[in-house]
């Protein structure tokens, strides 16, 4: 426990990083609007130039870094993709790292928008944009934190760091390479939007790949397949449609997604939202070497070949390694059910394309998670504990053994029209990270 000295030690310095950061109150949206209006919309969802610009982001945000004495570590993750890690020295016993991404999603329909998506713009005391509130607007609250204990003469006694990384709209996997070269921490703060609350957990994702397989043939020939035939060596060899199957497949899925969302809830979040969305569905003749059918564009053919991707959610407080099992359990006895799938098996490829996200459980005791409920309360907020419906890059880290926490601004619009984060939001939360980092880190005597 604390001493008495300590924690007023800690008091103190809180109190002068607030009145750093009041004194430079229009900074974090001045940085907000500096990182919105450079476009970088993540380049697996639509490539122009004039738009991916990543590079130019990262350079604005260690400049910052630097700029309050943080030392680097920058690489690329993909081409001209890099993440920037800044780090003060300290113990690993209370090393934190924040986390931030600074890609974002494409803007769309530039003419359904009521503002320039990378102007940055101000009014009604919200600033607008791509990237706003999805995340830019938390990057910046988090170097405006730190830099704030900066100006307050503060030094900590614990490790601190900010990572902004690259890639997490299609996956995280800025985020991951950085969990695989080791920058991590004893706790991390995510500083997505949590809408005043503090978030402590995430259910897990995996992209499954199904992939079955039938019996390719001339569809005049259904019927062979179909009616009642005279069995005997003149019979033809029935074809067996791949697309037959998938819909019965499909259809004992939404029971078993049924089931397993009505039997197995988490306290924080909303019953049900451990789904199954079947994503993609592609069906056809012959399987290509990319695991896709060759021929879909020919009815004429009976296909042997349907595969169907999905986006499954588990609970945070469920393994990857139960849920894999129970889904393969699932599979298997759906096959026992068919002669056809007894002898050729449904194939379940896990982890498509390289996602999988680990859940993130975090307990609300945590001393980081009370601290951030004391802070935002301090500075007028009414926070509550809940939980994330989504998925963010705290699994990535918490999948590595970091206690992690969300922690961000309001706003809305995010993957949609009208982009924006509310500046007073943006405001409080930059000095409830500051507080928090001091209570967490300490303070050096």
């Amino acid at each position: 426990m604390e001493s008495s000295s300590a924690m007023a030690s800690s008091e103190a310095a809180v109190q002068s990083a607030w009145k750093a950061i009041d004194e430079e109150r229009g900074y974090v949206t001045e940085l907000t609007q500096r990182l919105v209006r450079i476009p970088s919309v993540n380049p697996k969802f639509e490539i122009d130039p004039q738009q991916n610009k990543e590079r130019g982001v990262q350079d604005l945000v260690e400049a910052e870094l630097r700029s309050i004495g943080m030392s680097i570590d920058r690489w690329d993750v993909f081409q001209d993709r890099p993440n920037v890690i800044g780090q003060w020295p300290g113990s690993e016993e209370r090393s934190l790292l924040l986390c931030g991404h600074i890609d974002v999603v494409p803007v769309g329909k530039r003419d359904a928008w009521s503002v320039d998506p990378f102007g940055g713009e101000i009014k009604n005391g919200r600033l607008y944009g791509r990237g706003a509130v999805d995340m830019k607007s938390g990057v910046a609250a988090a170097i405006a934190a730190v830099r704030g204990i900066r100006k307050a003469g503060i030094e900590l006694n614990g490790r601190l760091a900010i990572h902004s990384v690259v890639d997490e709209e299609a996956g995280g996997f800025g985020a991951i390479d950085a969990v695989k070269r080791g920058y991590l921490a004893k706790t991390a703060i995510i500083t997505e939007p949590s809408w005043g609350e503090v978030l402590v957990c995430e259910g897990g994702l995996e992209w499954i790949r199904v992939t079955i397989t039938g019996r390719q043939g001339h569809s005049a020939w259904r019927y062979n397949e179909l009616w009642p035939q005279r069995d005997g060596p003149e019979r033809l060899r029935p074809a067996v449609n791949a697309i037959d199957i998938a819909a019965r497949f499909l259809v004992a899925l939404k029971d078993f997604e049924s089931s397993r969302c009505r039997n197995r809830q988490h306290p924080l979040l909303p019953p049900g939202m451990n789904t199954i969305n079947v994503g993609a569905m592609r069906a056809g003749s012959g399987l290509g070497p990319d695991g896709l059918p060759l021929i879909m564009t020919n009815p004429a053919i009976i296909p042997d070949v349907a595969v169907i991707d999905l986006d499954y959610k588990f609970l945070p407080n469920q393994t990857k390694d139960f849920i894999r099992h129970e889904f393969e359990e699932f599979v298997h006895h759906f096959c026992q059910q068919d002669l056809w799938l007894r002898e050729n098996p449904i194939r379940v490829e896990w982890e498509l394309g390289g996602l999988h996200f680990p859940p993130m459980d975090t307990s609300p005791d945590h001393p980081i998670v009370q601290s951030l409920m004391k802070r935002r309360s301090q500075l007028g907020g009414k926070p509550k504990i809940s939980g994330m419906i989504a998925v963010v890059d705290g699994a990535h880290y918490a999948g590595a053994g970091v206690d992690a926490v969300i922690c961000g601004a309001t706003g809305d619009g995010f993957h949609g029209v009208d982009e924006y984060v509310d500046i007073a939001s943006l405001e409080e939360t930059t000095k409830t990270l500051a507080a928090s980092i001091i209570d967490w880190c300490g303070v050096k005597q």
